[in-house]
């Protein structure tokens, strides 16, 4: 598809977009809606994506259809393109793909240092490190709307090095970034650039002079338009911590991101529950069976949708909480200054390995649920419950 092309699908979905936030009065959709053929500014659009992580080679389209999503996101992991030339990463062909089939997409890029020093600026390893974010950049550069700077470096790094060496590390990386976006596609080059994303700021103690000066970075650095959010926590109020921190530390013409939410730490707390006395008559369990016993069976005999969705609907804990995107959009919007959020859409591998009562269950956040539920005909895989109508309404 030639850049015209691909221009026009990116406009039209976009303006679906502004429609919807012009309908329901969301602020700045008047200003999402005059973008140019370049990409333009990047205002507060309020979108709402599909989240993939690292398994963008599991996208499917028919899913991403029926869910009426126009935004992927996914992360690549920078040490890979040792191994795998990028040109020929699932991931890159993944996002290009997308893009070039119209919708809107959002790469992470992720430098995964928890069991490694950050090379110091001007050192060998930094120039490794450098010289693989070459091999990256002009293959999504102009092509994906949103590249973030970072996946979660607070936590895919060492405790003791979360300081200013952490700092001059994604310091180094963006202007890197930065001047190789001038020199590949120019000042009107499409692609935003966003700094993430940062963890649990509900938390005083990790608002660490280390965080103060990454946001202080992304504030100063004009070519930055914000930053990545991904507030995984126990109760959904606590988004609003993440919130009064960090946006007033940014421009006033600077948006957010939000590419991960959800409340993972609030299902951990009812794994050990009892499953629901009705589930448990009707299926016949032992009244004392623990809903991650239950789970463990779904991984490894998926269940017909109507049994996994019994689980979760009897269940209070998770049934009070079914409008969680909804509730969370609302805040989101409200602030008038967020760019996009997206949300898990499939289960992985990853959430499903050494399952057991202490694994944290981020497999109830799918909006499908591939893992744990048999699938339908040509479809890959069956909605999770509780996500996928709130999930279509917010388009």
């Amino acid at each position: 598809m030639g850049a015209r092309r691909r221009t026009a699908a990116a406009r039209t979905l976009l303006g679906g977009t502004v429609a919807a936030m012009l309908a329901i009065g969301l602020p700045g959709a008047a200003l999402a809606a005059d973008v140019g053929d370049d990409g333009g500014s990047f205002p507060a659009l309020g979108a709402l994506g599909a989240n993939y992580n690292e398994n963008l080679d599991e996208l499917d389209y028919r899913e991403l259809s029926e869910a009426r999503a126009s935004w992927v996101r996914g992360f690549y992991v920078l040490p890979e393109a040792d191994t795998v030339p990028p040109a020929e990463s699932p991931t890159i062909g993944s996002i290009i793909d997308a893009h070039d089939r119209g919708y809107r997409t959002v790469l992470s890029l992720k430098f995964p240092k928890a069991n490694a020093s950050f090379p110091a600026p001007g050192t060998d390893a930094m120039a490794t490190e450098l010289e693989r974010l070459d091999r990256v950049l002009p293959l999504v550069l102009g092509t994906v709307d949103i590249v973030t700077i970072g996946n979660e470096p607070f936590i895919e790094s060492l405790p003791g090095q979360r300081d200013q060496r952490l700092n001059e590390f994604y310091e180094t990386v963006a202007r890197h970034v930065i001047d190789a976006r001038a020199e590949l596609c120019g000042a009107d080059c499409a692609t935003h650039l966003y700094m993430g994303a940062l963890n649990r700021l509900d938390l005083p103690q990790n608002r660490t002079p280390a965080v103060e000066r990454f946001l202080a970075f992304a504030r100063e650095t004009p070519e930055i338009e914000g930053v990545d959010l991904h507030p995984h926590v126990p109760d959904e109020a606590r988004i609003g911590a993440f919130l009064d921190y960090t946006l007033p530390r940014l421009r006033p013409d600077q948006t957010f991101l939000m590419t991960e939410f959800s409340l993972v730490w609030y299902w951990q707390e009812h794994m050990t529950d009892p499953i629901p006395p009705t589930f448990a008559e009707r299926y016949g369990y032992a009244p004392d069976t623990q809903v991650w016993e239950v789970i463990g069976e779904a991984i490894d005999q998926p269940f017909p949708s109507h049994k996994w969705n019994d689980l979760l609907s009897e269940s209070p804990w998770f049934e009070g909480k079914k409008h969680l995107l909804s509730d969370v959009m609302g805040q989101l919007r409200a602030t008038g200054r967020l760019a996009v959020a997206t949300y898990g859409f499939v289960q992985i591998p990853s959430m499903t390995s050494g399952w057991s009562a202490t694994k944290a269950p981020w497999l109830l956040n799918s909006v499908y649920a591939s893992l744990t539920v048999t699938g339908r005909g040509e479809a890959k895989s069956a909605p999770g419950y509780a996500w996928i109508e709130d999930f279509r309404d917010l388009q």
